[in-house]
Formats: structure tokens, sequence, C-alpha cells
């Protein structure tokens, strides 16, 4: 629980990723959300190519779609302030309490995710190349310049805002793509705030369902 095959929510989710994305893929995000909320939903596993009806449902091909009725949602933004809606644990009902919460989520993906994603790709996917060596110094500064500014508004609370909402559900795992570096632990309350998010259980429960899902449809001779 909430995992159930007869719910009426689905989110897709790739059956398996390298060792590098695992943890990282983006239907830890709904997932987690749910768990937060006791909110029961069933996963559908993509394997191999994207069929051309997934791209009527989903334009990039990415994971996760939200599927509930007749609702379908394909970025995680908007399907979380969806399911944030659901509860108050993760989406306050007071006017000004929700906005703040949900442009928690539009700092997260717009101020901070772009930095530390050109980062990663850097890292990750153009390790090597004389282009990304020379750019490296700039992405890197500069991805820290977007973590400070979180760390100086955080100061000594607990979450960014007076609880937990969604606007820090997704500000953490944001934070989380960093984890090839020293970037968040370079600032010592920011590092505590992710290490208070993914203590949370249910976070925990996300991320182990996610992760048992790779390692059940690991390929012969992929890397573990």
């Amino acid at each position: 629980m909430p995992i159930d095959p007869n719910a009426e929510i689905e989110i897709t989710a790739f059956a398996w990723v390298p060792p590098f994305a695992e943890g990282l893929v983006r239907d830890l995000r709904p997932r987690w959300a749910l768990e937060e909320i006791g909110l029961p939903y069933r996963v559908q596993l993509l394997e191999g190519e994207r069929s051309p009806e997934y791209y009527l449902e989903q334009p990039f091909g990415q994971v996760p779609c939200y599927r509930e009725g007749p609702l379908k949602i394909f970025e995680t933004g908007a399907i979380i302030q969806h399911i944030g809606e659901k509860s108050e644990k993760l989406l306050p009902r007071d006017a000004i309490a929700r906005i703040r919460a949900i442009q928690w989520t539009y700092a997260a993906l717009n101020s901070v995710e772009p930095a530390i994603q050109n980062l990663t790709a850097i890292d990750l996917f153009y390790k090597g190349e004389e282009w990304a060596a020379l750019r490296r110094p700039g992405a890197e500064e500069f991805a820290r310049l977007k973590l400070k500014r979180i760390a100086d508004w955080l100061g000594d609370k607990e979450w960014l805002e007076d609880h937990f909402t969604i606007g820090d559900l997704m500000m953490a795992s944001v934070l989380r793509i960093a984890r090839h570096t020293d970037l968040v632990a370079e600032q010592a309350n920011l590092k505590a705030y992710l290490a208070r998010a993914e203590a949370r259980p249910a976070f925990q429960r996300a991320l182990a369902d996610q992760i048992a899902v790779f390692k059940a449809h690991q390929p012969e001779g992929a890397e573990a």
C-alpha cells in the first residue's frame, strides 16, 4: 500500500534504467506524493520503444503519465499539484499558504532544476569531451549559486514554508539530481533539509518500490 493493481490512479514508469539514473526517474515524484497521502495507485511499465499511442498522451515520450478516470496529465509539476489538491498534508487550504507552496514547485522546476540538469548532463553524458570540460566550471558555479539562494532562504527553518508541502517534495526531488557532486553538502542547512526529506517514510517507500522494479527487470549482463 498504496500500490494496488486495482487502483483507479495509474502512473507510467520505466521498467529499467542504468544505475546512474536509479532513484532519479521522475515517476518517483508522484509515487512519493501518493505515498504521503496514502492514496493507492497502479503502475504501467514501459519497455523498449514507446508506441505511437503513448506519444499522443505524452508528447515527449517520457515518464510519468498520470491517469485517473478520464483525466490524463504528463508533466510532473502539474501531476504533483493535482495530487496535492487531494490533501492538506501536501497543499494547504489557506489561499496564501496554498499559492506559496505552489510557487516552490515552480521554483524547483524552473529556477533550480535546469541548472542542476545542465551540470549533470556535462558530467554524465558528455564527460571527456573538450567542450564539456570548458563549460563545466561555469555550469558548476551557476548551479552553486542557485543552491546558495535556496540555503539562504531556508536559514534554520525545517521546510521552505511552515510545514512540508508539494514545494518541498519537488525541491528535494530536484536537489537529489546533484547527488554525484558535493554541491548540496556545501550548504550545511541544505544538506540537512534534503536528509529530512529523504528520511520521510513515504519517500523511502516510493524509492524502494521504484528500485525494486529496476532490479526485477535488469537486463542480463547489465551493470548492477
